[in-house]
């Protein structure tokens, strides 16, 4: 009980895709649009490397003349701080705000999460329903692969609210990558 199947690939005669050639043109316009863009883009910067060359070789700061002492000073410093951006922005987040978070559960609100990465620490602020929560948080604090030894610093019941939460600090020692 088959039936033969009658595939007829050919257009019938006198339709044109009206709608597949609109479509193409749509897209050719786009197209130069795009490229017409990129274009001047491209001089743009051009333009601007070449006064920024400029401007590079008439600055006396960036032609190689020996400084004073104050100015190495000034260097030194600028060099530290953007040792510390760097050190602040290669600082994984990503893994730090999982482990934070996954941590916390249903008893636990975050309130900050301060990392200082020259001394290895990340401090914590929260509150949590009872005290017993927040020690519980550290104790999964502990078991992230992040955090060695985490210590509750400070923690202060919340008498004015009915629930009578408890806010807390808690400092959490990073362990360092070898």
């Amino acid at each position: 009980m088959s039936s033969a199947v009658h595939l007829d690939y050919q257009r019938a005669p006198g339709s044109f895709p009206w709608l597949g050639l609109a479509l193409l043109a749509m897209a050719l316009a786009l197209l130069a649009w795009i490229g017409s863009d990129y274009l001047g883009l491209t001089r743009q910067a051009a333009g601007l490397e070449a006064k920024a060359a400029q401007i590079a070789q008439n600055h006396p700061r960036l032609r190689k003349e020996k400084l004073t002492v104050a100015e190495t000073r000034d260097r030194v410093q600028e060099v530290k701080r953007a040792n510390e951006v760097l050190s602040h922005l290669t600082l994984p987040w990503e893994r730090l705000f999982q482990a934070v978070e996954s941590s916390s559960g249903k008893e636990v609100a975050l309130l900050t999460i301060d990392p200082d990465m020259q001394k290895g620490i990340v401090k914590i602020s929260g509150e949590a329903k009872t005290l017993g929560a927040a020690l519980e948080y550290i104790q999964k604090l502990e078991k992230q692969e992040m955090f060695g030894t985490v210590y509750l610093q400070s923690h202060q019941i919340q008498w004015q609210d009915p629930e009578k939460p408890v806010r807390f600090t808690l400092l959490g020692m990073l362990r360092r990558k070898s």
